[in-house]
């Protein structure tokens, strides 16, 4: 068995020891991602169901027939139109059936109620698979690392070809930082691609609209690369000509949240004291108010997944998380600032792996 495999065995072995303790029999996996971790295909429409013995079967259309078969050669594959309840149907009498209860909408519950034969029973299971997925193993690591590092290289080369200028249309920047991403691997990128310009850089999750930037601005560019199923995530905001004082402050201020948000990062230092190192920063230089969102969220296969770092986060740093670390001052009708970077949480201090300066740049 190649090590690919062994991989997503081992991952299939986690999920059934949990199955297990929960008083479980079977899962049944119908989020793709999840299908992705836990058997390694790619394909756009799949369910998989692993049982608290670590048997498994897996489920697609006939668009990827050979694509299963190439990718998952140790699980038995169904094809079909109907992938849930085609798994379900198998399912003996008197087993309890987890499902993923955040993912699944009421109309499909329907369908899976009606699927079940007489005598299985479907249990609401939340959170379990999400949790083996927190910490990374050395292969997501080095994707999510890669992803990172070229995300970086696009925007480095966007820069140093003057492609954040005056007279420029925010639109026009995150075409360009989104094609250069592409040509250097991107699949697509993580998310719609974040410059925010002038007043615009005051919203934090404005997109790119047709403002020409112009000098005494501060423009906000939040983007990442999508790359073999990985995702990066990095913030910077620069100066377009020389800021007012007062956008200097609010960008030191930023800037001294972020360091002490990254040097909080430390194996065993609970989310939500990585939330205050940011906060009381930016709250005791007078600006609390205008930091609106948290401080930061895990990155893997999903752009936005656990942990998350909050005035209402839950439980502590763990060696091989990932972590972003992004404070933000919003000012509205002025302008704003948010600098982040993503960490990868080390037995030591946290590894950056979107690597690029974080002074105040202008351009």
């Amino acid at each position: 068995m190649g090590l690919a495999d062994t991989r997503f065995e081992d991952r299939r072995r986690k999920l059934a020891s949990e199955l297990a303790a929960k008083r479980v029999d079977d899962m049944l996996v119908t989020r793709v991602t999840h299908v992705r971790y836990l058997s390694g295909f790619t394909g756009s429409n799949a369910a998989l169901l692993v049982s608290k013995d670590r048997s498994a079967a897996i489920a697609t259309d006939g668009r990827y027939t050979t694509q299963i078969a190439h990718q998952v050669p140790d699980i038995p594959a169904h094809i079909g139109r109907h992938l849930a309840p085609e798994l379900l149907a198998e399912v003996k009498e008197g087993r309890r059936v987890g499902f993923e209860a955040d993912y699944v909408s009421v109309a499909q519950l329907k369908k899976l109620e009606e699927a079940c034969p007489e005598g299985v029973t479907l249990v609401p299971v939340t959170g379990v698979i999400e949790d083996i997925r927190i910490t990374k193993d050395n292969l997501e690591l080095t994707r999510l690392t890669e992803a990172a590092e070229l995300a970086t290289q696009a925007l480095r080369e966007l820069i140093d070809d003057g492609g954040i200028r005056a007279g420029r249309t925010e639109r026009e920047i995150a075409a360009d930082l989104e094609f250069r991403m592409r040509t250097l691997g991107a699949e697509r990128p993580s998310f719609d691609t974040i410059v925010a310009s002038g007043p615009n850089s005051a919203m934090p999750h404005y997109a790119a609209g047709d403002r020409e930037l112009a000098d005494g601005d501060l423009v906000t560019i939040d983007f990442g690369m999508h790359r073999l199923g990985f995702n990066s995530d990095m913030t910077r905001t620069f100066a377009i000509g020389e800021p007012s004082d007062f956008l200097r402050e609010i960008y030191e201020v930023t800037l001294a949240a972020q360091l002490a948000g990254v040097k909080a990062s430390v194996v065993g230092t609970s989310l939500v004291d990585v939330d205050a190192a940011c906060r009381n920063v930016i709250t005791e230089a007078g600006f609390g108010e205008y930091f609106v969102h948290s401080t930061g969220h895990g990155v893997g296969l999903d752009v936005h997944e656990a942990p998350s770092a909050s005035v209402h986060g839950t439980g502590t740093l763990r060696e091989n998380m990932t972590l972003t670390i992004e404070p933000g001052i919003y000012m509205p009708g002025k302008g704003g600032v948010r600098i982040e970077d993503t960490l990868i949480i080390t037995a030591g201090a946290p590894r950056i792996i979107t690597q690029y300066p974080k002074e105040l740049i202008v351009l």
